[in-house]
């Protein structure tokens, strides 16, 4: 059953933005994505702190529907390419924030007196 699922590169800010996107397409057709693949290019951005010494980092955020029995293969290329200088892949439950709550939750809560705000 597909999930969804965010990843995080960033990519030798060398490189240049054609090879950056070839790179992707290529990881991605590692993963077989059901559906279209979302792509945030972020571009070049100086690193919080050094990564194997490097100081300056192209940064790309994808959002895509795959199979969890794709990612290790997936995850497996992205270790091995000497132009990604990290990434990170996490599941896409929810947008930021807190859940959405039911009218019948927030009654419940109202209801209980479940307020964690009041200190005594």
């Amino acid at each position: 059953m597909p999930r969804t699922y965010e990843a995080v590169y960033i990519f030798d800010s060398t490189l240049e933005d054609a090879a950056i996107t070839d790179k992707i397409g290529r990881f991605h057709d590692l993963l077989a994505p059901v559906g279209e693949v979302t792509l945030e290019h972020w571009g070049r951005r100086q690193l919080a702190y050094p990564i194997k010494r490097r100081e300056n980092g192209y940064y790309v955020i994808a959002r895509f529907d795959t199979d969890p029995k794709q990612l290790p293969e997936y995850e497996r290329a992205l270790r091995l390419d000497d132009g990604v200088i990290r990434y990170l892949v996490s599941l896409h439950e929810h947008e930021l924030g807190a859940p959405p709550q039911t009218e019948e939750q927030l009654a419940a809560r109202a209801r209980d007196g479940d307020d964690d705000d009041d200190e005594e």
